[in-house]
């Protein structure tokens, strides 16, 4: 059974047939997915599905590109979100420098801030980094330091990164990125760490893998970055399908019988 450990069923790309989808995904071989806020906004519609679906757990926090307004009643705000029964991380959260939609001054600011948060809270974190690599280690150093665990959403930097983030008990987030002919960075990367250091993740509705390129991507498209991965790892999807669900299940702190 797969776990999608980031996805966004909240988005509205999935409005006018969400509930059938999601019934097609859970009787097709996913157990669990953690649905991921990227605002107050759909941080608070994930935990709705959370309590909608038994197999749906939520994270909570604020995407960088949405941290221009944010404000310490926000930061209230998940604090009380992140006290529901299936509420497992604090995230998204972190930087990106590629869309810039906000100043990258005010990201650190609240980046630093959820970090602190999920602290307070004992949560781990779901960090997303875009071509903000070398201010994101920088944070993240000092916040494992102080005692920060979670995952690297979607990661797209070179091997040795992931295998500092691993070496502070870090997750690497890999997806449909990994199917993709060009993703010879990815590909190195995964080669090069331990499968027990990696989950499996879709980023739905974005990044769907090949051969689904380019539409709305859905958790039941795992099985072609499975199929990749065991290719690269060189063992049977079944031990790479396993593996990936213990690494959720301690990412998330689940008992065995999650969903």
């Amino acid at each position: 059974m797969i776990f999608d450990t980031h996805a966004h069923y909240d988005d509205d790309a999935f409005d006018e047939d969400r509930d059938t989808l999601l019934g097609e995904i859970f009787s097709s071989g996913i157990c669990c997915i953690t649905d991921v806020g990227a605002s107050v906004k759909s941080s608070k519609s994930a935990v709705a599905l959370s309590k909608k679906w038994p197999q749906i757990y939520a994270a909570v926090g604020v995407h960088p590109d949405s941290t221009a307004d944010m404000t310490e009643e926000d930061i209230e705000t998940l604090r009380s979100l992140a006290q529901e029964k299936k509420v497992v991380a604090i995230g998204e959260i972190g930087l990106d420098y590629y869309w810039d939609n906000s100043p990258r001054e005010v990201q650190k600011k609240w980046f630093e801030r959820q970090l602190a948060l999920a602290r307070e809270v004992d949560l781990p974190v779901i960090i997303h980094s875009r071509e903000a690599a070398k201010d994101t280690m920088d944070i993240m150093r000092e916040a494992a330091k102080a005692g920060n665990t979670g995952v690297i959403h979607c990661y797209s930097y070179a091997a040795p990164m992931a295998k500092e983030y691993i070496s502070m008990g870090f997750f690497i987030g890999i997806g449909g990125v990994l199917t993709f002919k060009n993703a010879r960075i990815i590909k190195e990367v995964a080669s090069e760490i331990p499968l027990s250091s990696i989950v499996l993740e879709t980023d739905s509705p974005y990044l769907a893998p090949v051969p689904y390129r380019g539409k709305r991507n859905n958790s039941m498209y795992l099985k072609e970055v499975v199929k990749q991965l065991a290719q690269i790892k060189q063992v049977s999807e079944e031990i790479v399908i396993t593996t990936t669900l213990a690494n959720a299940k301690r990412l998330y702190r689940l008992e065995e019988n999650c969903g």
